[in-house]
């Protein structure tokens, strides 16, 4: 196969920015070409607009070394609204209380924040991003499955992150600024800035989290005091349990998905722990602690009428609106940072939905540049974001519960085949070379197999608005888990026969 970079002269001098432009490269065997755009793509270069999309990083363009990247990335995308908004169901809609919530926040947050980390390592070591990873196990064609369901949840971030920024904003003067400029506002920023690519999102993380700090600690200055006024809430039980930490499941798994997608320029020499802990910790210490206040907020808002009022008026925006509402002018201010914090989390899940999009074989074959998806991904979140604003807490309560399903069945497959069939090894256990051939991949037959048969369990074991299984009935929401238990045994059988059948890894 060709290569994707030019070799010499001024290229050799741009190795190090991620938009020098591709080549044209031939399809052949089942692969799928790529093509440059000359006409824009000087321009375009010369702006810092990363131009290669989901093709393999090769490994002289990987020269990033400064670590706390990572780390500002992933706490500026979970230091903000959205992890607030996810504290907060569990003590408005599950009725748990604020000491039973942080505790379950904790445990469940620190186990699924986990595989995140651990995905990234393929980003800087082989240069892949996170779907095209999963060709190495799901197949070519096969991968899609999990692409298509990946994009439904990043576009569902995309759209509770829009709606979250547009009710803080419109929380600043409700009688002028409605939800829907606000969430316009919110989305066109965000296009702005991922329309520039990885490199400019790293730089924009850098930063961002500092104005949702200013803000969170002003709502605290001006309000904290109200917040030992905790709702009485019943002690908890398994059932509720299981099923908010299902919720907090479905607030870290997902980012798995992605992970390696913002690791690929990053030094291949480098230790896996390099990438490993800053990712870890700027995931956690981002979405726990506010997760946590979110719970502690949520408790209080049914003791304190203005909070109560703010919630039924613009949801969790109006919260924050009547906690900063005693300062004044200043607390509209840090009302508008606060809104704002939400564009990091936004940010990243458009620039991952471009990158699927390109990953997908049919979309692959047209050959459109990362940044025409972006349009079309900010298109599709506007509208979809103005409908479902109307019921945000029930809607964000569906949209968690669910996606934490199919992230445990992804995990249990990548993580056993790079384990247990390539035996941990990366450079001698991978051929980059086939990330584009059907016939050097696996079927997918393997990992699709397991991952539906793995619903067997899956289903009787939800606990959904919509739907409670026989098994959650008696449990609580237990689906993850039981993505997490079947997906395993299943994938080294079905993999072991497919290998035989194959003739190779």
């Amino acid at each position: 196969m060709g290569s994707f970079w030019p070799r010499s002269g001024k290229d050799e001098q741009d190795a190090t920015n991620p938009a020098t432009p591709v080549e044209v490269v031939e399809a052949q065997d089942g692969e799928v070409s790529e093509q440059s755009f000359p006409l824009w793509e000087k321009t375009a270069t010369s702006l810092g607009i990363e131009i290669p999309g989901s093709e393999p990083v090769e490994a002289q363009l990987q020269t990033e070394r400064r670590y706390l990247k990572l780390f500002t990335l992933w706490f500026s995308m979970n230091f903000n609204l959205i992890a607030i908004s996810t504290g907060m169901t569990g003590t408005l809609s599950f009725g748990l209380g604020l000491r039973d919530c942080a505790l379950i926040i904790i445990f469940f947050g620190l186990f699924t924040a986990f595989f995140t980390p651990y995905l990234s390592q393929f980003g800087h070591k082989l240069g892949l991003r996170q779907m095209i990873h999963a060709r190495y196990s799901f197949g070519l064609y096969g991968s899609a499955i999990p692409i298509l369901l990946n994009m439904a949840t990043l576009t569902g971030y995309g759209i509770v992150g829009s709606i979250l920024g547009g009710q803080a904003l419109s929380a600043i003067k409700p009688d002028e600024l409605s939800v829907t400029v606000g969430i316009v506002i919110i989305a066109l920023v965000a296009l702005g800035v991922t329309f520039c690519g990885s490199r400019w999102i790293h730089i924009f993380d850098l930063y961002s989290w500092l104005p949702s700090l200013v803000a969170t600690l002003g709502a605290l200055g001006c309000s904290g005091k109200h917040l030992h006024l905790q709702a009485e809430a019943p002690p908890a039980t398994a059932s509720t349990v299981l099923s908010f930490g299902a919720l907090v499941g479905g607030f870290f798994l997902p980012w798995a998905a992605i992970a390696s997608d913002f690791s690929t320029y990053f030094d291949r020499r480098s230790k896996s722990a390099a990438v490993f802990i800053p990712t870890y910790l700027g995931l956690v210490l981002g979405a726990i602690p506010m997760q946590i206040l979110g719970a502690a907020i949520g408790g209080a808002v049914p003791n304190i009428p203005a909070w109560e009022a703010g919630f039924e008026r613009n949801s969790v925006g109006g919260v924050m609106g009547a906690m900063l509402e005693p300062v004044g002018g200043f607390g509209k201010f840090l009302l508008v940072l606060m809104a704002l914090s939400v564009l990091a989390n936004v940010i990243g899940t458009i620039y991952a939905l471009s990158l699927n999009f390109q990953s997908l074989m049919f979309l692959a074959r047209l050959r459109l540049p990362r940044v025409v998806y972006t349009v079309v991904i900010t298109a599709i979140i506007i509208p979809i974001a103005i409908k479902v604003a109307a019921e945000f807490l029930d809607s964000l309560n569906n949209f968690l519960g669910l996606i934490s399903y199919w992230p445990a069945c992804f995990i249990s497959v990548v993580v056993l085949e790079h384990v247990v069939f390539r035996k941990g090894k990366m450079e001698d256990g991978y051929d980059v070379s086939a990330w584009n051939v059907a016939g050097r991949l696996p079927s997918g037959i393997a990992a699709l197999a397991a991952s539906v048969l793995s619903f067997g369990l899956v289903i009787p074991g939800m606990y959904q608005l919509w739907f409670v299984g026989p098994i959650a009935e008696k449990t609580g929401d237990i689906g993850f888990e039981m993505a997490f238990a079947v997906t395993l045994p299943l994938y080294v059988l079905f993999r072991t026969i497919e290998i035989k059948i194959q003739g190779r890894v």
